[in-house]
Parts: C-alpha cells; sequence; structure tokens
C-alpha cells in the first residue's frame, strides 16, 4: 500500500505541477518547503545537523536560517523535475550557466572518455539536459532502484527522455557498461557524494570522517577518463549556477586501490569547497558521516527513497 501511494504521488506530481505557470509552481514549492521545514521532521533535523558540520561556526538561528533556505531550495529541484520535460530547448539552454566551462569543453575535446562527478546540489537533471541540448553531448548515469517498481520506471523514463542513458545501479554489470563508453570517448555523470554500497572509500569531509563512492575515481584509474568535479547552486534568479572545477588526474605510483582512494579523497575536497560556498543548496537530508552511521543504523524514512534518485 506504501509503495502505490508513493508512486501515486509522485504521478500526481508530474501530471499536475507540469501543467502550472512557473510562478506558481515557484511559489507552490515555497510553501511546501516551508510547511515542512516548520513541521521539523527527520528530514529537516538531519538536514540542520549536516549543515552544522558545513557550517560549524553557525548558532541555533543560522542553522534554521540555512535549513529553511535548504528546503527551499530542495522543493525547487522537484518542482523543476517536474515541470522540466514541458522546457523547451531554449529555456534549458538558458537555465544554466557554468564557471570555468572550458575545463569541459577541453576534457570533451582530449577525447579520453570523462567522468563528471556531483555531489547532491542544485538540479543535476537540468544540468544534464543542458549538456545533452546545448553542447550536444550525450551522457550515461546510474539511477538506484526505487521501490515500487513503477517508481524506478517513471525515474529511468524521464531521464531517458532528457536524453540520458540511464543504467540500474544494483548490479555488476553497470561498471562494465561505465567503462566502455568512456574507452569509446563517451561521457559518465554520476552523483557521488555518498556510499550507497558496502566498498566505498573513507575520506575526510569537512573534518570528519566519511564514505563516498570509489566509482568515479576507480572508472578514471581503469580507463584513463578525466575525472572532473562539478558544483551546483540556485541564486536569486531563474537560472542555476554551477562550476567546472579542476581536473583530478590519476596519481603515478600506487596499487589501483590507493589512486582510487587518494582521487576520492580530493573529489570530498572540491565537494567540500562547492557546499561551503553554497550550503543551503546541498541536500543532504541523510546521515552521511561515519559517527552518525555508527550511533544507529539508518531509520528507514531515511532511506534512499527520500532523496533525489
Amino acid at each position: 500500500m506504501k509503495d502505490r501511494l508513493t508512486d501515486a504521488l509522485y504521478g500526481l506530481g508530474w501530471s499536475t505541477v507540469k501543467k502550472l505557470p512557473e510562478p506558481v509552481a515557484t511559489g507552490l514549492g515555497r510553501r511546501i518547503a516551508d510547511v515542512a521545514w516548520k513541521r521539523r521532521g527527520q528530514g529537516v533535523l538531519r538536514l540542520e545537523a549536516n549543515l552544522a558540520r558545513v557550517v560549524p561556526d553557525a548558532g541555533p538561528a543560522r542553522l534554521a536560517e540555512l535549513s529553511r533556505a535548504g528546503m527551499r531550495s530542495y522543493m525547487r529541484y522537484w518542482m523543476e523535475s517536474f515541470r522540466l520535460p514541458t522546457w523547451s530547448e531554449e529555456r534549458i539552454r538558458g537555465g544554466f550557466s557554468a564557471e570555468e566551462l572550458h575545463r569541459l569543453e577541453e576534457a570533451l575535446a582530449s577525447g579520453r572518455g570523462v567522468v563528471v562527478a556531483l555531489p547532491h546540489m542544485g538540479n543535476y537533471d537540468l544540468a544534464g539536459a543542458w549538456l545533452t541540448t546545448e553542447l550536444g553531448t550525450p551522457f550515461t548515469t546510474v539511477a538506484e532502484r526505487l521501490k515500487p517498481e513503477t517508481l524506478y520506471d517513471r525515474f529511468v523514463a524521464y531521464r531517458e527522455g532528457l536524453g540520458m542513458e540511464v543504467l540500474p545501479h544494483a548490479g555488476g554489470s553497470a561498471f562494465g557498461t561505465l567503462a566502455r563508453r568512456l574507452r569509446a570517448g563517451g561521457v559518465v555523470c554520476l552523483v557521488a557524494d555518498r556510499d550507497l554500497s558496502s566498498s566505498g572509500v573513507e575520506v575526510t569531509f569537512f573534518g570528519e570522517a566519511a564514505k563516498m563512492p570509489a566509482g568515479p575515481a576507480m572508472l578514471s584509474v581503469q580507463t584513463g577518463a578525466l575525472l572532473l568535479p562539478v558544483t551546483l547552486w540556485y541564486d536569486r534568479s531563474p537560472v542555476m549556477r554551477g562550476r567546472i572545477h579542476a581536473p583530478i588526474e590519476v596519481p603515478e605510483s600506487g596499487t589501483r586501490a590507493q589512486k582510487a582512494a587518494a582521487m576520492t579523497q580530493r573529489l570530498a575536497d572540491a565537494f567540500a569547497s562547492g557546499i561551503a560556498e553554497h550550503p543551503q543548496d546541498w541536500h543532504m537530508l541523510q546521515r552521511l558521516w561515519l559517527a552518525d552511521l555508527d550511533r544507529r543504523p539508518p531509520r528507514p524514512d531515511e532511506s534512499s527513497g527520500t532523496e533525489k534518485p
């Protein structure tokens, strides 16, 4: 029953929100965010606890301000995502602006293959649609298998409609397919600030231990593809902003595992720099740091089913 209800609610969002005028959808998103923030549920409390590590000198009032802005940013992501399939190519092209874009253009021109790694910031679906539309560059990504399956199918169809090739996160075949795409000079885009497996790499993130996926770095090590960190944020305009960080090269010495670990730490450092500049646009409503994960198992409502897929 819960799975059917979840699927029905998402279906209602896609069928209804996309029909609203943009100012109405924007206002609705802000109202929903404010209601959720005032209720102080588990997701809001977890977001605030995570932000306390990002902005350690923030007092209670500042943290409350950041978490409210964070919920508004999170709901902007959802409102945009529900409406994105109806956007014209012109709207998509004008909906995103990237700093240091030359780094991505040079990486694409190199023919080596590119792994774009992002944290849960801004709207990476919009950035992906911009990549396929403005730069004419198709890419491959992965999506966690959500429950119910019908919900997973909705997200796959949605992203494929934006020009992405989507592989299921579960199963060992995804890594091999991604590696083949990269060896052919293609692009792979992965959200990489929260480990969903047991094989994550331990990193220092805002001064504490956390685990992040090894996949982006391992793909770079094994294929020679460039690893590019990207961070996203919103300002007061309708345009989402982004920054292409300096590429992370494969170290010259060490085992594959050691090389991947060093690269994942550098990836975490790049993510941290972007998150510190725009903490309200980091949509991390789940436990991340090992100290939090060790205290007790994650609650069911903190599972990946409630985060951006």
